[in-house]
């Protein structure tokens, strides 16, 4: 395990330059532009693709591992990721982190969520990953499509990006726990840490921000309305954002959580009591009832705000996952040739490029 070790140790020492430099420390906001590989080029052009990654093998300390796994076996470690077609160079790099930095990497199923080009993204992810153990689910964007509202941010109303909403619907039903990431994001420490949190009686775990005002997340009409906003009474409820989450699937089955889900995006439709996609659901129905996680494991807001996608810096801490949460994407800032410090955090897990799909 030397080369994550040294790994590890060049990306320390990246964001302590990073961190630590005055010269890095001001700077100007960078404007995320579109991809030049839009969704239409992929429907039609095969050659979107990414270059193999390296083989990635378990460390002798790994238990219970052989070469035929099937989802339900008890050691292994799910995690769901979308794979939308202007996100899926995130996605990608988003899985090579993790395998990257796990000690016991055969030991990860991958569930990928797609709404079209299933077949396709399974050629491609089979291609770059050759060892991988995932499976492709095809979500219907019918289930929300007539639930979503508009969002201050166009992305947010993908349907797709409310297939964590759906999940102990979609997955197998021996899946009882599960890790939803965004695929924004890159992890740089092993993610077995993150998959045993306690959950201890809480349905999800996730970092929380109880510093954060929570009344920005909902309009005037939620606020000015006993019946909304009476939903806080008795609770705590914290900030927590929905791209790093620990999911009890079986007790979320149990206690119907979807359909709390879904009562609340029903209200939205009417009363239009929030702007921000589907986050504020979460917060109604979770708030006050998270298992709390350590901040390190979601270093957020990395991709700025929701409009210009300005550069941030870290949050103070150590650091298990980096999340380019905002507008700013880090491959269309890269590209841009407009990129911020810490987009120089992601590059090195970007597989794009010339390869064999």
């Amino acid at each position: 395990m030397l080369w994550i070790m040294k790994l590890s140790g060049f990306i320390s020492a990246a964001m302590v330059m990073i961190i630590f430099s005055p010269s890095l420390q001001s700077f100007p906001p960078a404007v995320a532009i579109r991809s030049s590989s839009s969704s239409s080029n992929f429907d039609s052009d095969i050659r979107f693709s990414f270059r193999k990654s390296s083989k990635f093998q378990n460390g002798r300390e790994c238990v219970n591992w052989n070469k035929n796994k099937t989802v339900c076996d008890p050691s292994l470690v799910h995690i769901a990721i979308t794979l939308d077609i202007e996100y899926l160079r995130g996605s990608i790099a988003a899985v090579h982190s993790i395998l990257q930095h796990s000690f016991c990497p055969e030991n990860i199923f991958f569930h990928l969520l797609v709404d079209k080009n299933a077949q396709n993204l399974k050629t491609l992810v089979s291609s770059t990953f050759p060892e991988l153990n995932f499976k492709i689910y095809n979500f219907n964007p019918e289930i929300v499509k007539n639930l979503i509202s508009s969002s201050v941010r166009q992305a947010l109303e993908q349907p797709l990006n409310y297939a964590r909403n759906y999940l102990s619907d979609i997955l197998e039903s021996c899946v009882e726990r599960v890790i939803y990431l965004d695929s924004d994001l890159i992890v740089v420490d092993d993610v077995y840490k993150l998959w045993v949190t306690e959950l201890d009686s809480k349905t999800v775990g996730a970092p929380e921000y109880c510093h954060a005002n929570l009344t920005k997340y909902f309009t005037s009409n939620f606020w000015s309305n006993e019946r909304y906003y009476s939903t806080f009474n008795g609770r705590k409820p914290c900030y927590f954002n929905t791209g790093v989450m620990v999911i009890d699937l079986k007790k979320w089955r149990r206690l119907g959580f979807t359909k709390r889900i879904e009562k609340w995006m029903e209200i939205q439709k009417i009363g239009r009591i929030y702007e921000l996609g589907s986050l504020p659901p979460f917060l109604l129905v979770f708030g006050g009832y998270v298992a709390p996680i350590e901040h390190r494991w979601n270093q957020h807001g990395l991709g700025g705000d929701n409009v210009r996608g300005s550069c941030r810096d870290l949050h103070s801490g150590p650091v298990s996952l980096l999340h380019w949460s905002g507008s700013g994407k880090p491959w269309l800032r890269l590209d841009s040739h407009q990129p911020c410090p810490l987009d120089a955090l992601w590059a090195p897990y970007d597989l794009y490029g010339a390869g064999s799909v």
